[in-house]
């Protein structure tokens, strides 16, 4: 009988492990909000994910890291003015406030996938996994949308929605 129970004992001791796991991820502050990736013509090699953050949580919290299998190299961004010039560069994070958002937007805060692994389609879904200063991981899919660019590049429409909603 005992040749049965010691099985059974291990089976509900790693289900029951496994639930703790789960439960710390299902219990991760932070969301993601209309995630898209940028479509771009087949011959290029780069783009950019846009999306908003929210943290349900009680403490900031910052996105360290990003990676996607999309692209070789997948990096934070921000648009910045040099000299009445707008330049994008590389951020080590990008905070999101306890119980607020942060925007990854055309013109601002976005994910760069650089070195694309194939083409993407608009209407293709590339996965994207966040990396928390917790370590902990956020893994999501974001659909391949064409972005209009206007302004300047410092805002841009989804050409998914209607005339009147901007993406900031």
């Amino acid at each position: 009988m005992a040749h049965f129970v010691l099985p059974s004992l291990r089976y509900a001791l790693a289900g029951m492990a496994l639930a703790l796991v789960s439960h710390s991820v299902l219990a991760q502050p932070l969301s993601v909000e209309n995630a898209k990736v940028r479509a771009v013509p087949p011959v290029s090699t780069n783009t950019a994910a846009f999306m908003v953050l929210h943290n349900r949580g009680d403490s900031d919290l910052a996105v360290v890291d990003a990676r996607s299998p999309a692209a070789e190299i997948t990096e934070l961004h921000n648009h910045v003015d040099v000299d009445g010039v707008m330049q994008m560069r590389r951020v080590a994070e990008i905070g999101v406030p306890a119980g607020g958002s942060a925007e990854l937007a055309p013109g601002g805060l976005h994910l760069m996938l650089i070195d694309l692994v194939a083409p993407l389609h608009e209407g293709d879904e590339v996965e994207i996994t966040l990396v928390l200063d917790s370590d902990e991981t956020l893994t999501f899919s974001a659909p391949v949308r064409r972005i209009e660019v206007m302004g300047g590049g410092m805002s841009g429409k989804d050409s998914s929605q209607s005339e009147g909603h901007q993406a900031h």
